[in-house]
């Protein structure tokens, strides 16, 4: 008999450890409507005390006053640590440096630096001729404007436009010698594809923190869009799960809550402490995920 209301041995749930962190992704809205749904999702999940709320940046910098307009109102309105995203793409070194230091007058002291993806209606990614190359000199770049806390990230099925899935590797360890202090995985399905990567990770000296990116699946359609373009593969398994779904919403929530719990429950038996949720601006099945895990507010006695 379970004498405990917190899951322990005894449950079905198995041994869930106090003191995981998490961290969740939003993206700038582009409708009014989209506006009051994202703020909505930000109220929700902000009284779990995440580490940080991070905001993606459009290809180019298509969405950088609206970047900045979230970020700046996440730490503003919510107290918490808010991370913006930042590319190399579309933008001179003098840009993207003028943006960093937007960001930090404006008390922003977090950075997502990512290469970005190329300009819409382009295929392939070419450096801006007088702006930063890689990922990697984008990070170098960040730490001579100011001592920013920057987040990279890093590919457990090998970023689509690698050499090889060492030189990849290679390429993480720069980000994270170069001054980044964390990364933060591509979404993935196989748990096994993580632990691996990870382990490689750690054999080669990435001593820095790999938060796994997970995707609650409310869309499932849209992740195999999704995973198509990152290169990230899809088991046969999870397929079937959702096989007939379509036009069932909720019970697509449901499927989709449970499976993305029991991933990180078992990610958590692997090790695995921290977690960076892609919300597509949605709050509910994050939430879900994190009641299960015993993230919640506190409540006031």
């Amino acid at each position: 008999m379970v004498d405990s209301l917190n899951p322990g041995l005894n449950s079905p749930l198995g041994s869930i450890p106090k003191g995981l962190k998490v961290s969740f992704e939003f993206f700038p809205p582009k409708t009014e409507k989209m506006h009051e749904n994202l703020w909505l999702a930000v109220e929700r999940l902000a009284p779990l005390k995440p580490q940080f709320m991070s905001v993606t940046y459009g290809a180019g910098g298509t969405t950088r006053e609206r970047t900045h307009e979230v970020v700046a109102r996440i730490q503003q309105e919510t107290g918490l640590q808010a991370a913006a995203h930042l590319t190399c793409v579309g933008a001179t070194r003098a840009e993207v440096d003028d943006v960093a230091n937007h960001y930090w007058e404006s008390g922003i002291r977090h950075i997502v630096a990512l290469r970005g993806d190329p300009p819409e209606g382009e295929t392939q990614y070419f450096p801006h001729p007088d702006g930063y190359d890689y990922a990697v000199d984008l990070v170098a770049g960040l730490k001579r404007v100011a001592d920013f806390e920057i987040t990279v990230a890093a590919y457990p099925e090998v970023h689509p436009q690698a050499e090889s899935a060492q030189a990849d590797l290679d390429n993480l360890k720069r980000k994270l010698d170069a001054g980044a202090t964390r990364a933060i995985s591509t979404f993935f399905f196989d748990n096994d594809v993580f632990t691996r990567f990870r382990d490689r990770a750690s054999a080669a000296g990435i001593n820095a923190p790999i938060l796994p990116g997970i995707l609650p699946l409310a869309h499932f359609k849209q992740a195999c869009k999704f995973a198509a373009i990152n290169g990230t593969s899809i088991p046969s398994w999870l397929h079937e799960l959702f096989a007939g779904l379509d036009d069932d919403p909720e019970t697509r929530k449901l499927v989709a809550a449970t499976f993305a719990a029991e991933q990180v429950r078992r990610l958590i038996k692997e090790g695995v402490s921290e977690f960076h949720f892609y919300t597509l601006n949605r709050a509910d099945l994050a939430y879900a995920i994190c009641h299960i895990l015993g993230i919640r507010p506190k409540t006031v006695k």
